[in-house]
């Protein structure tokens, strides 16, 4: 189930992406709008940088417009940094 309104927010209720069951850390996701690209990669370098685990390079995502960098903090939750950016 994927849902979003105006823009502003959105929900996702899927099985993980392992395919593991859903645990804290698992199955769950902090989604952080950094703006643009520039951002994003920056955003996912600090985080590795202060001890976070990369969970997927920077770059687009899919056939659409997303453009994203996915990463764990030192607790284990899964985060995203993300943009939409114009198709070429």
């Amino acid at each position: 189930m994927w849902s979003s309104k105006s823009g502003t927010g959105s929900i996702a209720v899927i099985t993980p992406f392992d395919k593991n069951p859903a645990t804290a850390g698992n199955g769950t996701m902090l989604s952080l709008d950094a703006g643009d690209s520039q951002n994003v990669k920056a955003v996912h370098a600090k985080a590795i940088e202060m001890g976070g685990t990369d969970e997927g390079a920077p770059g687009p995502r899919g056939t659409g417009d997303f453009y994203s960098g996915y990463f764990r903090d030192l607790d284990g939750n899964k985060l995203v940094a993300f943009c939409r950016q114009e198709i070429k």
